[in-house]
């Protein structure tokens, strides 16, 4: 099962934690549907930014949205222009619904009557922190990958790069580099791998990073998918 599951799934509240930390009796629906907005507009927007892990977490007035990435200073800008062009892009999209201008405007009308909110005006607050070893993290490695395959980069030399920057970096105890599609612009498709290393998919105790990322070519999409371990958690 621990080698067709998720490693991220099967380890939530064992070794990993919620991406998301709130809760909701009556507007459950309507803050995860915000939720999915607000990734997809980070994820669009802070695209090539080496983004490691987004989290949400809300209380009655402040809406809180941790980035760890590491390259900061592209996300802060100069003089933190950058921040607060994106505290202005999240607080429009938090105000108007996820639907935005959609004709009917049910998702503005939603978010205008939730229970919690009523009467009061959510404050966004955005912490931008440093991700200090970008080697150990799957998400940023994928990322990095699809868009050197979308730049014509052999994958056979890329699958080799990849697994020896994970390798080199000291808490990275094994991992395993997957690509599969129309590699190089073969007309079948087809799946490559390489892996080193120890990967323990079926201890849940044990720390893997995982991440999927897809790269658009002018051949069709390539999928990738990294898994890093780094030990054992208690």
């Amino acid at each position: 099962m621990g080698q067709k599951i998720s490693p991220t799934s099967l380890r939530v509240g064992i070794t990993k934690d919620w991406k998301s930390k709130w809760f909701s009796i009556r507007s459950y629906k309507d803050f995860l549907k915000e939720d999915l907005a607000l990734r997809k507009l980070l994820a669009t927007r802070l695209k090539n930014m080496s983004v490691d892990r987004i989290t949400i977490e809300r209380s009655p007035d402040v809406l809180s949205i941790v980035i760890a990435t590491a390259r900061p200073g592209l996300i802060i800008g100069r003089s933190g222009a950058g921040v607060e062009e994106l505290k202005k892009q999240i607080q429009r999209l938090v105000k108007f619904g996820s639907a935005g201008s959609e004709k009917g405007g049910a998702a503005a009308k939603s978010a205008s009557q939730r229970p919690e909110q009523t009467g009061r005006k959510t404050a966004i607050r955005l912490d931008i922190q440093e991700f200090k070893s970008p080697e150990s993290s799957a998400t940023i490695m994928a990322e990095s990958m699809a868009e050197q395959i979308e730049k014509r980069t052999m994958y056979r030399r890329l699958l080799k790069q990849t697994l020896a920057k994970i390798m080199a970096s000291p808490n990275v105890l094994g991992a395993k580099v997957t690509l599969s599609g129309r590699l190089d612009g073969k007309e079948i498709a087809r799946v490559e791998h390489l892996e080193e290393g120890s990967l323990p998919l079926q201890t849940l105790r044990a720390d893997i990073d995982f991440a999927r990322a897809t790269a658009f070519t002018t051949y069709g999409t390539v999928g990738i998918k990294v898994w890093i371990y780094k030990g054992m958690r208690f």
